[in-house]
């Protein structure tokens, strides 16, 4: 059976993808690939000089082909709120929201501008409200789809939405703070998913992850990470295929979870991944919904 790799990205001439976190890593990429297929390529970047730099390398991969920059600090609503508004004035439709943006496993707490322990503010609470402040240039698109980032995480033992201690001001615990944040953003792309289907939008989302892939958000993980990277990691080429496949394949229709289908999901090319247990349950979808409505104070895709 033929693998799924970058030769099956069909052309993607004349759509505008938007990238969080794409100047470095599996982001990166991403957009190296697609602006190689000939999509346009908004880069949501926090550092803008980062940024350019991204760009450059993009222009050296793929020449001639179109990137734009937005500053997007996910840690800072404020930023988020600034971003929505720009591209909301600009007005160009969104084919592909790709968030993708994460930080991971401080050794110590840190607090998001707005004093939310900050894994759950990059990964789950920024992705959150921007994605529901884009939402109108998706609505503009003809095949628009979602994609969040997720991990490996959201299926371990520590993987839980810890809603007596959301913020892990009682006891912090880094690996249990990341594991929350991408089992959120499953959870979250699994229910977008119906909400986008119960609305009528033809907007899908859906979710993808890279397996046990060698990127700079290791950095936290030390000595063990370092070993980890050089025993078990892929290349980031690899680990990114799951993300293109997510953002680009038209037989996927919402809903499904990409990942690679080798070594129990650590390692391959991609295909179909099961979801965890959390984001299969309705209930438990709704509860962290409601939850980060409240917590924003914004209604998204919410019933009147």
């Amino acid at each position: 059976m033929k693998h799924w790799d970058n030769n099956s990205i069909k052309s993607q001439s004349g759509k505008r993808f938007l990238i969080t976190g794409a100047n470095s890593g599996i982001g990166l990429e991403a957009a190296k690939v697609l602006a190689s297929k000939g999509a346009e390529v908004i880069l949501a970047v926090r550092n803008l000089q980062k940024g350019k730099q991204a760009q450059d390398e993009i222009a050296r991969f793929a020449p001639g082909t179109k990137t734009s920059l937005v500053q997007l600090d996910l840690s800072n609503l404020e930023s988020v709120n600034q971003c929505v508004e720009q591209l909301l004035q600009q007005g160009k439709t969104i084919d592909v929201l790709i968030n993708n943006a994460g930080v991971m496993q401080f050794d110590r707490r840190e607090e998001s501008a707005q004093g939310y322990e900050l894994m759950w503010a990059t990964n789950h609470l920024g992705h959150f409200a921007f994605t529901a402040g884009v939402m109108p240039l998706l609505e503009q698109a003809e095949q628009p789809r979602i994609v969040y980032l997720s991990s490996m995480v959201a299926k371990f033992k520590a993987a839980d939405i810890y809603y007596q201690d959301l913020n892990f001001e009682k006891k912090y615990d880094k690996m249990a703070a990341y594991a929350q944040s991408k089992l959120a953003n499953i959870m979250v792309a699994a229910e977008l998913n119906q909400r986008l289907k119960q609305s009528g939008s033809k907007v899908i989302a859906l979710a993808a992850h890279p397996g046990y892939t060698a990127t700079n958000l290791q950095q936290h993980m030390g000595v063990s990470g370092m070993i980890m990277n050089a025993l078990f990691a892929q290349k980031i080429p690899m680990g990114t295929l799951p993300t293109l496949m997510a953002a680009t394949d038209d037989r996927l229709t919402g809903g499904e979870y990409i990942g690679p289908a080798q070594m129990k999901n650590w390692r391959g090319y991609p295909g179909k991944n099961t979801l965890p247990k959390a984001a299969e349950d309705a209930q438990q979808r709704q509860r962290l919904w409601q939850t980060t409505e409240d917590i924003l104070g914004l209604s998204f895709l919410s019933p009147a």
